[in-house]
């Protein structure tokens, strides 16, 4: 017998083994994320002391340059278009 549309088909339910197998599944995917992302997060710091550590000797024996001056912001540009108009 098929369904007709709009029927739906009731949950069978799940038995108490089904769902404690499920559990213990989730439970170690759950625990494995974890370690994993601890892991990912720790190389990440890692990685970024080194950098740091890496940038700071570089600044120690060549200071960085000095930021650069904006040129003319749109007052200035305007006024020059302006000129030439």
């Amino acid at each position: 017998m098929s369904k007709t549309p709009g029927e739906y088909e009731p949950r069978k339910p799940i038995s108490k083994e089904a769902r404690e197998a499920r559990k213990v599944l989730r439970d170690a995917d759950a625990k494995s994320a974890m370690i994993e992302h601890a892991n990912a997060a720790k190389a990440f710091d890692k990685n970024r002391e080194r950098l740091r550590a890496e940038r700071l000797a570089r600044e120690a024996v060549e200071p960085p340059p000095p930021p650069k001056k904006k040129k003319g912001g749109i007052k200035r540009r305007r006024a020059a278009n302006a000129c030439q108009s």
